[in-house]
């Protein structure tokens, strides 16, 4: 039994050795735990040595700043392209988030969803008006409001001044909708720019520290304009986690796919909208994410028919690193590739070679025992996971919260 991967995690004990021994005793003890120890051992060295950095006499502090160094060039190299990408396709006066807006429109991945309609949220707003959000972009009747702005627009200004009743009441009425009320299109990317946002987008970002927004019913991620005197590593924090952000809406859009055979749909789409769905299931001694069996698929590619189609098909299941697509974008970027989930131990804590953490780390200027972690424990969870799923479990689990009656069938086979 390995500890790295219980330090790394930052797991509680002794129940994730109890939990990993029940996993691999399941399994016919493929010793997993301990071959993805090694492989992190081994991928960790050779980032070292990219860094120039000896791998027998390198401290986990040491390579915390060589990381530093790292992401403020790259960062630095991004901003320059994502510059260049907005003053010659959108214009010259555009910005750093234009170039972003830019940028992941045109990128080549899917970004295929099952999405709300734009009309269905425009029903939920008229009986849900939105009031606060009316005044502060000057709007006096709903209908003007609805009328004169895009509904990604409605919906994020709804979120940002409204207060938790409203909130309460707006996602009380999606157990109201129905399959129909979605469709299959495009995740939208927008940057909301317009002379109504300005003050309420100036006033979220310097009081949230962030410019993003994601809506995963609605398939949209929103950004606000960065300030002209953004901290450095503002870039790569923010279209790193609009990414991120992506694939979080491609796994809840397969979801949503799957369930439309559930009498209760309105209710799985409220819970989508404000929590990780899951698989209620002990497949592994716990409820199962649905995004692990989204990213299970996406990479092995290969499931049972009966199980998930017609309403879904396997070229629904996409997942992106971000690195990955980072490094498409600029190329001093692969340098991250394949270091979602590699760490190097301290006292116990990790320090994560996450492109995501590094960043955070950058943007803030974190010093090494302020530094985060968790966008890599978040990986490192999900790889260790994915090594004890097998196709039978999987597929028996999620037919017996979506279909049970195949499950009955799938266990009698």
């Amino acid at each position: 039994m390995t500890k790295f991967l219980s330090q790394a995690l930052q797991a509680p004990e002794p129940f994730f050795r109890l939990g990993l021994r029940r996993l691999e005793a399941a399994n016919g003890h493929p010793a997993a735990d301990i071959r993805l120890s090694a492989e992190i051992n081994r991928q960790t060295k050779q980032k070292l040595r990219e860094l120039r950095l000896d791998p027998s006499d390198t401290t986990p502090e040491e390579l915390y700043h060589a990381l530093q160094e790292k992401i403020k060039d790259d960062d630095a190299r991004l901003v320059r392209v994502l510059r260049h990408r907005a003053a010659t396709y959108v214009s010259a006066e555009a910005n750093v988030t234009d170039g972003m807006v830019h940028a992941l429109r045109k990128l080549p991945d899917s970004r295929r969803c099952f999405a709300l309609k734009p009309s269905a949220l425009k029903s939920i707003m008229r009986k849900v008006p939105p009031k606060k959000a009316m005044k502060q972009l000057g709007y006096r009747s709903v209908d003007s409001f609805l009328k004169h702005e895009a509904p990604i627009s409605i919906l994020s200004a709804a979120w940002l001044t409204e207060d938790h009743h409203w909130h309460k009441r707006f996602r009380a009425e999606y157990k109201r909708l129905g399959p129909a009320d979605f469709e299959t299109r495009n995740i939208a990317i927008t940057q909301l720019n317009s002379s109504r946002w300005r003050a309420l987008a100036e006033r979220t970002v310097n009081e949230q520290k962030h410019n993003l927004l994601s809506f995963r019913e609605f398939g949209v991620v929103a950004f606000l304009p960065l300030p002209e005197h953004a901290p450095a590593g503002s870039a790569t924090v923010s279209l790193s986690l609009a990414l991120h952000e992506m694939n979080e809406i491609r796994a809840a859009s397969t979801f949503l796919k799957l369930s439309q055979v559930r009498p209760d749909f309105g209710a799985v789409v409220q819970k989508v909208a404000s929590e990780d769905p899951e698989l209620n299931s002990q497949l592994l001694d716990q409820n199962v994410p649905w995004k692990l069996v989204h990213r299970y698929y996406a990479r092995f590619s290969h499931w049972s028919e009966a199980v998930f189609e017609p309403h879904l098909q396997l070229d629904d299941m996409v997942w992106h690193p971000v690195e990955q697509t980072l490094s498409s974008l600029e190329p001093a970027f692969r340098f991250w590739q394949g270091g979602g989930h590699l760490a190097l131990l301290h006292d116990r804590g990790p320090v994560s070679l996450n492109v995501v953490d590094a960043a955070l780390n950058y943007c803030n200027r974190l010093p090494f025992e302020q530094r985060l972690t968790q966008y890599c424990r978040h990986s490192l969870w999900h790889e260790l996971l994915m090594r004890y799923l097998r196709p039978a479990s999987v597929e028996q689990a999620v037919a017996g919260e979506l279909q049970p009656q195949l499950a009955e069938e799938l266990v009698t086979a």
